[in-house]
């Protein structure tokens, strides 16, 4: 190693190392603030959103020329991009965020033993939390305003795709810190794109981070999963699926399945396969292609849904079980509940599936014997959102079964302590 490269690795050490103290002790401090002063805060940076919608807007312009100039595809610009729409959405998350009761402090469960003693579980902050995040910029005001909600000091890494758009926003969130007294550095932005900053956050942070959250495509959230050496909140795939049934009605279905899957194609709630029951395909099979087709959408199938129009490409057997973010989407035809419910286990990733059907019987089935993180009766997979849950933003949906599932909001970056309050008992 050149005295160079020696020289960069210490200065990276260093810079990271900073990150880490300074969010140590800005959790400490944020841990003993006032409900009152974070959802000011919060609200202060919503505000500070909107007055810089033209700053933000022109460092995503930047961002939006350099990835299409790098080849990134339709559905990651999709995400990447911020117009005044997407800025005033995330400034309003923010507000709803500091509108949600406060989850610090809060009793969770209380009994008494025979013996006197008062028990309580109270919520308390993970910490310090670090988060790695792909593409989308908004989840830098999302991420942020989560974790200020929860009391916890977070390290942000955003996608060097992002790199202006993240500063634009986070600006704003720091502004939004000192306005109401709180530590600017409880929301820190790493500011390297260095990929070994990932490597450092992951493996040599263990003393001031408590947590990672990564929230990406497949090959970050392995990256994370297998060199992280602090615990880790994460979610595999969106591999959503969306079954048509037998008693499934034709109008609602069609409806459904063509917002599930084109709403936005880029989100990791987007419907990627269609299952169609053979007891409906009859009447619901071509209606349903030729939707999805008119609406843009490549139809990748099996023999009978390649018969229903000569759009359709036949599936390969890789296309199920596939995350396209894209306006692709691979349909099957399946025999019943029971090989709808068999297909989704083998080939789903643990993160949304629905169910179309007027059959309560079915729907009830669906939901009690599928065990992903959200499941859907009647309704499109794109509801996915922590937004939508009236959680005000997300951090993600974790799809595993430690800590937190489904969308990760406030309550779910806590932990919590037991309180016991007695009268001078001593144990025999």
């Amino acid at each position: 190693m050149s005295t160079a490269t020696r020289e960069l690795a210490r200065d990276l050490r260093e810079q990271m190392l900073e990150l880490g103290r300074a969010a140590k002790a800005a959790s400490a401090e944020l841990a003993r603030s006032s409900a009152t002063a974070r959802n000011a805060a919060l609200r202060a940076a919503a505000d500070e959103l909107r007055k810089s919608v033209a700053a933000i807007q022109r460092a995503n312009d930047q961002d939006c020329a350099a990835a299409k100039e790098r080849g990134l595809s339709a559905a990651l610009l999709d995400r990447l991009a911020l117009d005044e729409s997407r800025i005033e959405t995330t400034a309003r998350g923010l507000e709803e965020i500091a509108a949600l009761p406060d989850p610090l402090g809060q009793v969770i469960a209380d009994w008494q033993r025979p013996n006197g003693l008062r028990i309580q579980r109270v919520r308390v902050p993970l910490g310090v939390i670090g988060i790695i995040y792909e593409s989308r910029p908004n989840v830098t005001a999302d991420a942020g305003g989560l974790c200020l909600k929860s009391g916890n000091a977070v390290i942000l890494r955003g996608g060097s795709e992002a790199t202006r758009s993240n500063a634009a926003i986070h600006a704003c969130l720091v502004r939004g810190l000192t306005a109401h007294a709180l530590p600017p550095r409880a929301i820190q932005l790493v500011p390297t794109q260095d990929r070994e900053a990932v490597g450092f956050l992951l493996r040599e942070m263990t003393e001031y981070i408590d947590v990672i959250v990564p929230r990406g495509g497949k090959s970050l959230i392995a990256r994370v999963q297998q060199d992280a050496r602090v615990p880790v909140i994460g979610h595999l795939e969106g591999i959503c699926h969306t079954y048509v049934h037998s008693a499934a009605n034709l109008d609602m279905a069609r409806r459904i399945v063509v917002n599930a899957k084109m709403r936005r194609t880029g989100v990791c709630g987007a419907t990627e396969q269609v299952l169609v029951d053979r007891g409906c395909a009859a009447t619901h099979l071509a209606p349903i292609v030729q939707d999805l087709l008119k609406a843009g959408c490549e139809v990748r199938g099996d023999a009978q849904t390649e018969a229903v129009d000569g759009r359709v490409k036949r599936a390969a057997a890789s296309d199920y079980g596939k995350e396209f973010l894209d306006a692709i989407v691979a349909i099957k035809v399946v025999a019943d509940l029971d090989a709808a419910l068999e297909h989704i286990r083998r080939y789903g990733s643990g993160h949304t599936e629905a169910i179309i059907t007027d059959d309560k019987g079915a729907a009830e089935r669906f939901l009690a014997e599928l065990d992903s993180a959200i499941l859907l009766h009647n309704a499109s997979t794109q509801f996915a959102d922590g937004g939508e849950f009236g959680m005000g933003a997300e951090i993600g949906i974790a799809t595993g079964r430690i800590h937190a599932r489904g969308p990760v909001g406030a309550n779910e970056l806590t932990s919590y302590k037991y309180v016991v309050r007695g009268s001078g008992q001593t144990r025999p």
